[in-house]
């Protein structure tokens, strides 16, 4: 069982990867990264001396979309027979604790930005075309996402959906706080707060594709590396964000992404 986290050292600026304690309160460090050969080196770090990064730094972000059965019946969109996906560039990855901005295009503001809360599967090693039954031997652990989203950009074409640009600006791909090994997705929570009122919670267990399925179905359609990161989707209570606010992706057995929203 680990929580391995990334992170900055306030004292030195050095960036590593550690395992974060049971109780949150400092992390043992190690020498290398949890995707390949590592050591713990014997010495830790206490959390109020480091600074939270995402933790893997992925090649790419993607993102399931109608893989959740309760939205699909309250959109009437049909279920559908293969998993429905986009991909999220890596310049809008967040830091837990960094500031959610909103972008200005070369036209003026992005309109309504939504907030998603999301299980995230981290991939942990180089994947290409593997079964479902052995999906599970490539999932390093878990952890949570806020794929925001720029709503209105999304459909501002009528001959052209723009799921990349709608959700690649800087800052639209926070996840974290660190990667859960020792979770079952079946028995997971999504709950997202907004200056800590609830506006979704939704079982994990209602996935249309659940991880082992997402992660071979994308295997075969192309290279999954060590880190990469895999939106599961969202479900009910997705609603616009503004300035000022707080979001916390909550997941208890894995933990709390909290960002707050740039004041404009």
């Amino acid at each position: 069982m680990a929580r391995w986290c990334r992170f900055q050292n306030k004292k030195t600026q050095e960036i590593s990867f550690g395992k974060l304690s049971q109780d949150e309160k400092f992390v043992e460090t190690i020498s290398g990264d949890p995707f390949s050969t590592h050591t713990m080196t014997g010495a830790s770090i206490s959390v109020e001396e480091i600074e939270l990064y995402y933790p893997s730094q992925p090649s790419k972000m993607i993102g399931l979309w109608n893989n959740y059965h309760a939205l699909a019946q309250q959109q009437n969109n049909a279920i559908p027979s293969e998993p429905l996906y986009f991909i999220k560039s890596s310049n809008s990855f967040l830091n837990p604790q960094g500031i959610i901005k909103f972008p200005k295009t070369s036209t003026g503001p992005v309109g309504r930005v939504i907030y998603e809360g999301e299980l995230g599967i981290v991939v942990g090693k180089t994947a290409k075309e593997i079964s479902v039954e052995d999906a599970k031997n490539y999932i390093l652990g878990y952890t949570c996402v806020n794929d925001v989203t720029a709503l209105e950009i999304l459909t501002k074409d009528e001959s052209f959906k723009q799921w990349t640009r709608a959700k690649s600006y800087d800052t639209f791909g926070p996840f974290g706080p660190w990667i859960e090994t020792d979770v079952s997705y079946e028995d997971l929570t999504v709950k997202t707060l907004i200056n800590g009122r609830e506006r979704q919670s939704y079982p994990c267990s209602d996935m249309i594709f659940n991880p082992y399925q997402i992660l071979s179905y994308l295997s075969f359609d192309m290279t999954l590396y060590a880190g990469d990161v895999i939106a599961c989707g969202t479900s009910l209570g997705t609603l616009p964000i503004k300035g000022g606010q707080i979001v916390e992706v909550n997941i208890e057995g894995i933990g709390k992404l909290t960002n707050t929203v740039q004041d404009i």
